[in-house]
């Protein structure tokens, strides 16, 4: 969950923080704030306490993230004490009505695991030995960027596929699955689906894998996220929702065009035998870009394979493709990050994760290095507009720049051929000196300047002209 919801359950807007001296981030709205400040940024050499044998309203990875943001004062209370402040500060940003239906979810689930009773034990307690190939654990424990890449391809930007899960495991996974929807089926239990473009599967979370999801999270999923999606919060992942989702006949078939609820995703196909069901990946964008449509360099698809897996930024839209025999699942872990949600709520420019909001610097740019070489262009060029006979002074460099020239460039931008030409209409007054070293009266000529921006640097080099004038 984010520390600031942004609007409340009856629809206005909640209280937003305010950031106060010392680089804190005061909690709006209570009476006692100094009593209730976060540090804007978090103390790294701190090492947070466990909070997994409490019974806490939030997820107790928020717990341990947060305390890195406790003030200076708070790091050496007792746990309890800690946990207290910080859930303090974290329903302040919980409207009461998500406050009642996590309650109502807490409840569901204690329902659940109070009844059905587990098939494979083993599966919820984390025992990386036997989850995991050799070559996935071994990288996690050298934990080096290297060690990641050696395991792993990047077969598009973004996209890391690597194998993960023992082909035992995953029969495993897939067993206690059956026999979850037996009992489902048995006991008539409606339960909540992953989500809501799925109308099969089942949340792991619901029926007793959580506290092995939130290790598989901390322990596996972050140290990469760190390395691989630091831009997106990925050594922040403090919650997670944990899922797997059924393709095939009488199941879901297709999944359509999407992003993920996460920072970062894990995706890993458990089995069983298939046919179809690629993903499709189509360029990583924020809120605001997330309908733009795609370029060639962000198109991808991708196969499954049993035990294989896929992360990638939640933001990188997805979807899958009809299974056309079989049957399919997937394991998915929704990785997410507080305390990037709640920094992301000040930002505007996404450009290191956006690929859109990247497009649009990189042409802002482009236009502003065209306009200074325009410029310079001009300078250069226009001595050559001269009088034969007449010599321009000494030190008026490029055409009269400097206090005896002046120009004038128009601000407004005419695109013509795509985007490729700019046209800009230029003033420029000249000072001219004669044979013997008298001063002439200014000279003023008005021209458009035609400037070709995809090749203004390789002409410039080449020494052929920029810009062709035209009086």
């Amino acid at each position: 969950m984010s520390l600031h919801s942004g609007v409340s359950s009856d629809g206005r807007d909640a209280p937003s923080p305010a950031t106060g001296v010392n680089g804190t981030v005061v909690a709006a709205g209570n009476s006692t704030a100094s009593s209730q400040r976060l540090r804007l940024n978090p103390n790294k050499e701190h090492k947070p306490d466990g909070y997994e044998d409490l019974q806490l309203d939030f997820s107790p990875s928020i717990f341990s993230s947060l305390e890195r943001y406790l003030p200076p004062n708070m790091l050496a209370v007792p746990r309890d004490d800690k946990a207290k402040f910080m859930h303090d500060i974290l329903l302040k940003y919980l409207p009461l009505g998500e406050r009642n239906r996590a309650q109502r979810h807490r409840e569901y689930k204690q329902k659940i695991i109070s009844n059905y009773l587990p098939l494979h034990r083993e599966l919820y307690t984390m025992n990386p030995t036997t989850f995991f190939v050799p070559g996935f654990l071994k990288a996690i424990n050298d934990n080096t960027e290297q060690s990641f890449r050696s395991i792993m391809s990047e077969p598009s930007p973004g996209i890391f596929v690597f194998e993960m899960f023992q082909p035992h495991f995953c029969e495993l996974l897939l067993s206690e699955i059956e026999n979850f929807d037996k009992w489902v089926t048995e006991t008539k239990f409606r339960i909540m689906r992953p989500n809501t473009m799925n109308k099969y599967g089942a949340v792991l979370d619901d029926f007793g894998l959580e506290t092995m999801l939130d290790k598989l999270m901390d322990g596996f999923i972050r140290p990469l996220s760190r390395v691989f999606f630091a831009e997106v919060g990925g050594a922040t992942l403090d919650s997670h929702h944990g899922f797997v989702v059924e393709y095939g006949k009488d199941k879901d078939v297709d999944l359509g065009f999407h992003v993920d609820d996460s920072e970062v995703t894990l995706n890993v196909c458990l089995g069983k035998q298939f046919t179809g069901g690629e993903l499709f990946f189509r360029g990583t964008r924020c809120e605001k870009h997330v309908n733009t449509g795609s370029h060639s360099e962000e198109i991808f698809d991708y196969s499954h394979v049993p035990g294989r897996a896929v992360l990638h930024r939640g933001r990188h839209r997805h979807g899958a493709r009809a299974t056309t025999s079989g049957h399919r699942v997937n394991l998915l872990l929704w990785c997410r990050s507080s305390v990037f949600r709640e920094m992301k709520r000040y930002q505007k420019d996404f450009s290191n994760w956006c690929g859109e909001c990247n497009r649009v610097k990189k042409e802002r740019q482009r236009s502003t290095i065209a306009a200074t070489r325009l410029g310079e262009a001009v300078s250069h060029v226009a001595a050559g507009l001269a009088d034969v006979g007449r010599e321009m002074k000494r030190d008026c460099h490029g055409g009269g720049c400097g206090g005896l020239g002046r120009e004038r460039l128009e601000k407004n931008v005419k695109k013509e051929s795509g985007g490729d030409i700019v046209v800009r209409k230029v003033t420029r007054t000249f000072r001219f000196e004669n044979d013997a070293g008298n001063e002439e009266c200014l000279k003023r000529m008005t021209f458009e300047a035609h400037l070709d921006l995809d090749n203004i640097y390789s002409q410039h080099e080449a020494g052929d002209p920029l810009i062709h004038f035209f009086s």
